[in-house]
């Protein structure tokens, strides 16, 4: 027989679990509260005995058999809580409040003995009650008995084992209730949770966690699976973004590629036309396309490993002057007006291949977009926070604010991009370089707009302090 969800959920075995463990503390505790408790009792009683004894004995030595045996009348008869019985040296009884010892095969040598009692009650019922006693044999041989009822002292000891058992069985039935509860509120919660997997695996990337507000363990859940779907959801859309923009960005040129070799080929058959122009204008149409694999594949690699791989503590300023090197001479064809301020004594740890790829990217769509005329301005400096940027400002046509966020995804190309050259992965391949690298790509608006120019865009790549 299946049993219900409730009672195979792990917050109620958990429950189980500590209720097992606490009912073992509890016997433990009980255990050890009886022991005490009825050893305190025996240990009262017998040192009552024993003074009482030790009282007879000294009657015994004053005036002998006879005195003693005056002494214990008078006892007996004031109701002392004691059980007397004097017994001649041949074992025949002299006096006492019982008619035998309770000792078998006495030796001589002081005897305890737990033994049971009669009596009578309000009702004339005999009753029996447990005793203790002790028996010892005096100077001339007369044997001396005393002996206690201690029937209301484990009474009392049965009345305290009686009311933990009941308090333990209360916590335990509590337990229970609480478990039940607490493993119903816990199944509640992660039955949401469980839908939302479910639904996921059915192919709804859209549904998501509730997160109650609570701040607890299963809110920091809910909004950790809400972040990864969230990932999730943006990488299947951007694959699916991917796929159409690798067809409709490479159709053209795999096409004016397969046109120009056909047309060479024919031509070539024909014994007429330029082979030599057609095939370096293939090949540069196949570095195009080989260009944005590789981008692609270098983003993959990148959002794959999750940092950067064999990073190295390095300078910035140095890097950042050899790409300025390379790019100087381009803005100086183009009639572009160049600088650069790169802060020395700087450290960064980073992969200097892909920095180098990420600076580069920055710099190449600053230089496309800038027309003739404007200025571009490289940096290398710690911002106040600690943090080092690298960041590019150029006067063309800049990002409005709305598509900034967006500009940053692969194979976007904003309507102004469509005439140049490029596939859309530039700023794409800057920004996995910056996460892998624990930091962020900033864009905001350049200088400002000048004339029908502007108003330019600052790109900066942000990475986060060493030390």
């Amino acid at each position: 027989m299946r049993l219900p969800a409730l009672f195979r959920t792990t917050a109620f075995r958990l429950t189980l679990l500590f209720l097992a463990l606490f009912a073992a503390a509890a016997s433990a505790f009980l255990a050890y509260i009886y022991v005490a408790t009825a050893g305190e009792a025996t240990r009262r009683t017998e040192q009552d005995i024993v003074r009482e004894i030790r009282s007879l004995e000294g009657a015994y030595d004053r005036a002998g058999v006879t005195g003693l045996n005056v002494s214990l009348i008078e006892r007996a008869a004031a109701e002392r809580p004691f059980l007397y019985l004097l017994l001649a040296p041949d074992g025949k009884r002299i006096s006492g409040s019982i008619e035998e010892s309770p000792v078998d095969g006495f030796t001589g040598k002081p005897t305890w003995v737990s033994f049971q009692v009669t009596d009578l009650d309000a009702q004339l019922r005999q009753t029996r009650h447990p005793a203790r006693g002790l028996q010892e044999r005096l100077t001339n041989g007369e044997v001396l008995f005393v002996g206690a009822d201690v029937g209301q002292d484990q009474a009392y000891v049965g009345k305290i084992i009686r009311a933990l058992w009941g308090a333990g069985a209360l916590v335990v039935v509590l337990g229970l209730a609480g478990g039940g509860l607490v493993s119903r509120n816990v199944s509640r919660s992660m039955a949401h949770l469980t839908e939302v997997v479910s639904a996921v695996r059915n192919g709804d990337l859209a549904a998501r966690a509730e997160v109650r507000g609570t701040g607890d363990e299963f809110d920091e859940l809910a909004e950790g699976l809400n972040e990864m779907l969230d990932r999730l959801e943006r990488s299947m859309a951007g694959h699916r973004h991917a796929g159409d923009a690798i067809a409709h960005d490479l159709r053209s040129p795999l096409t004016r590629l397969r046109a120009r070799l056909e047309v060479a080929f024919l031509d070539v058959e024909a014994g007429k036309g330029d082979a030599e122009h057609a095939l370096g204008q293939a090949l540069e149409d196949t570095d195009g396309v080989l260009k944005t694999f590789g981008a692609v594949l270098s983003i993959a690699r990148l959002q794959a490993a999750g940092q950067a791989p064999g990073q190295i503590l390095m300078d910035p300023a140095a890097l950042g002057s050899d790409i300025c090197e390379l790019y100087e001479p381009l803005c100086e064809d183009k009639d572009i007006d160049f600088a650069a301020e790169l802060d020395r004594d700087l450290q960064v740890r980073g992969n200097q291949e892909f920095l180098a790829q990420a600076l580069s990217n920055i710099l190449d769509n600053a230089v496309k977009y800038t027309p003739a005329g404007g200025a571009i301005m490289v940096r290398v400096r710690r911002r106040s926070s600690g943090e080092v940027e690298f960041s590019v400002t150029d006067t063309g046509p800049g990002v409005p604010d709305a598509d900034r966020e967006r500009v940053v995804q692969r194979f976007v190309r904003l309507e102004n991009s469509r005439n140049e050259p490029g596939s859309g992965l530039g700023l794409s391949l800057v920004a996995a370089v910056a996460e892998a690298h624990g930091g962020r790509l900033e864009l905001a608006e350049g200088p400002g707009k000048v004339g029908e120019i502007g108003p330019g865009l600052r790109v900066a790549l942000v990475l986060p302090r060493v030390g």
